[in-house]
């Protein structure tokens, strides 16, 4: 049995130089992904809020271009959503493929979308009476947003945020399927396809461990946050 386990170890720390470049491209696409999330999601996902029915600034068409632009791209199978999202990659960065920056475009697209629909949740789990507070203080739309909605769900944003970033970990996976790097990509290349289980299982320990640093920080955070 110590021979077994020296034998790994000997073929993990072959494979190491390779397992560490393919986390530092999962690491690439989660920080688009993460980033797009916040500039792109908290955005869009508050429009979705301060637009729907009853809010202060109701706009129903508006409201429904970016419901169905929402609920398309959380209905459709990522996969699938990579595979047509081929050619416009490669018109706009020149490959699709291979490379850690082509795959994070699904990903922000994603991104963006399931970010959007946490933060309109969060938002609409606000009690009516914060809302009624602050128009009686004469707030504005702006005023509403930064310091009486953001404020009063941010325990809650930060755990959306945690919760879509292991769905971004997920996503960063499946690219490994197209060739778009990563450690998804490492557990099929050098793992399934040649037959190393020991190689791919280590893989998916290793996405196992990142995703359970990510709820890890996030719950923290947002325990920290919550001052009721």
């Amino acid at each position: 049995m110590a021979e077994g386990i020296g034998l790994y170890i000997d073929r993990v720390i072959e494979f190491m130089p390779r397992m560490l470049e393919s986390l530092g491209e999962t690491g690439i696409m989660l920080f688009f992904a993460m980033l797009a999330a916040i500039l792109a999601g908290i955005p869009v996902g508050t429009l979705l809020y301060l637009t729907s029915e009853g809010q202060p600034t109701e706009n129903r068409p508006l409201n429904r271009i970016i419901n169905a632009f929402v609920n398309i791209i959380r209905s459709f199978p990522f996969l699938l959503l990579v595979v047509a999202m081929q050619p416009f990659i490669r018109q706009v960065y020149g490959r699709a493929t291979g490379d850690p920056i082509a795959a994070s475009f699904p990903m922000v697209v994603i991104a963006i979308a399931l970010y959007a629909r946490f933060v309109e949740q969060s938002l609409n789990e606000i009690p009516r009476g914060i809302i009624e507070t602050a128009q009686s203080m004469g707030a504005t739309t702006w005023q509403l947003v930064w310091k009486f909605l953001f404020v009063e769900a941010r325990s809650s944003l930060v755990i959306g945020f945690a919760t879509a970033t292991i769905s971004f970990v997920s996503y960063s996976t499946i690219m490994g399927v197209v060739g778009g790097g990563g450690i998804g990509d490492f557990a099929i290349r050098y793992g399934y396809q040649r037959y190393e289980t020991d190689i791919m299982y280590t893989a998916i320990v290793l996405i196992i461990i990142l995703v359970e640093i990510f709820q890890w920080l996030g719950l923290k955070l947002a325990k920290k946050l919550d001052k009721r």
